[in-house]
């Protein structure tokens, strides 16, 4: 696939993947993307998953035509792009690896060898010209390992994002960007926000015309939505107004519950009220729409003098991820003592800027005059503008 005259896709699609890092679910597989751009020097950039060895160095052959590769630029040392480091470095045995000095570091650990007599390191601000096009090299460390390089062509005037820009989905299968990419950022890149601000900051400089990620499509067009989705995830803002309510339930009360006040909110014509039972849901979508609407409301039953496992694992990965500036609202359920809402608001102590909902909501067994009244509280305050 031709990306400009010179930069050709030589990735591949992943269809055999079910759990991408083993818990995220991917029904429409992933791409690993890698990239040639043949000039007087030929540069590689990235490498693909292990299990694509051989189809990626087939796809490299053809793009060459006959010509070899004078270097491998390597962004990112996480596994799914650079397995086939060692496997290229066998059959291309005079390209120079260019990458940041870590990454030099954990090629050791991968591979038994650091390549020092065929490497070239680089950081920030350092460049190499190819030809025509000169590659500038920027310094995006916990973007999301410490690794990470970003590499901008002042040519065509494409930058190389490495993860930035990724999302879930194989490249043969349409899909909408925003939803998988949400999912991909909030559970992958999420924690690091800070340093994709950084990040950010210094793209702000130059003149983007393309963005080429290591997963996900190419973005040609419209690239002013992307970096501003990209503002809002990681500086924590919501993105759209909406209640997301995630529960658990263990005989089907604290179901009612959600289902009632559920109900409440779209008779009171509360726009987006998103539900999740987190014991059977996608949970990197259930966290990520915690991150993408203003609003969230916890609803789960005291369990062993603790919250239900599925929930407390949702509030860890919440705050993982440095879940802030949102309103919260909590529903508890216990038929001889109510603990729930004290832990959950304990292990969301830490979280900056939560409203916490004036109304909490006490279920003892199941729901009474009292907790229904409780929920109608909790409705009407929800619902204000």
């Amino acid at each position: 696939m031709e990306i400009t005259n010179d930069i050709k896709y030589v990735g591949v699609n992943d269809h055999q993947v079910d759990l991408f890092e083993g818990q995220y679910a991917v029904p429409n597989g992933m791409s690993y993307n890698s990239y040639v751009i043949l000039d007087e020097k030929v540069a590689v950039m990235d490498t693909v998953d292990a299990h694509f060895k051989h189809e990626w160095l087939d796809n490299i052959g053809a793009a060459l035509n006959g010509r070899r590769p004078d270097y491998l630029i390597v962004q990112h040392m996480e596994p799914d792009h650079s397995a086939n480091i060692a496997n290229f470095m066998k059959v291309h045995k005079d390209t120079v690896i260019v990458s940041s000095a870590k990454a030099f570091k954990m090629m050791e650990q991968f591979f038994g060898t650091d390549y020092a007599d065929r490497r070239m390191v680089v950081k920030e601000g350092n460049t190499l010209c190819l030809g025509k096009h000169t590659l500038a090299f920027v310094e995006a460390p916990m973007v999301h390992w410490p690794e990470v390089i970003v590499t901008y062509d002042t040519c065509d005037k494409v930058l190389f994002s490495a993860d930035g820009f990724g999302k879930f989905g194989a490249l043969d299968v349409d899909e909408p960007w925003d939803d998988e990419s949400r999912r991909y950022y909030i559970g992958i890149v999420g924690k690091y926000g800070a340093q994709v601000q950084r990040l950010l900051k210094k793209a702000a400089a130059l003149d983007i015309q393309m963005i080429c990620p290591l997963h996900g499509p190419v973005l040609k067009e419209n690239l002013g939505h992307y970096l501003h989705l990209y503002d809002l995830w990681s500086s924590y803002q919501p993105e759209s107004e909406g209640i997301v309510i995630a529960y658990t339930s263990v005989y089907g009360h604290t179901q009612q519950a959600v289902n009632s006040l559920t109900d409440l909110l779209r008779a009171k014509g509360c726009q987006n009220v998103i539900v999740h039972d987190l014991a059977r849901c996608d949970m990197a979508l259930a966290v990520s729409d915690a991150f993408r609407y203003n609003k969230l409301v916890l609803a789960t039953t005291t369990y062993n003098a603790d919250i239900y496992p599925f929930m407390r694992d949702y509030l860890h990965r919440l705050t993982e991820r440095n879940f802030q500036d949102r309103k919260v609202a909590l529903i508890e359920n216990g038929s001889w003592a109510l603990n729930a809402a004290k832990i959950m608001k304990q292990m969301l102590e830490k979280s900056k800027n939560i409203a916490w909902a004036d109304t909490t909501v006490h279920i003892k067994s199941a729901l009474d005059e009292t907790s229904r009244n409780e929920l109608q509280g909790l409705a009407d305050e929800l619902c204000q503008a």
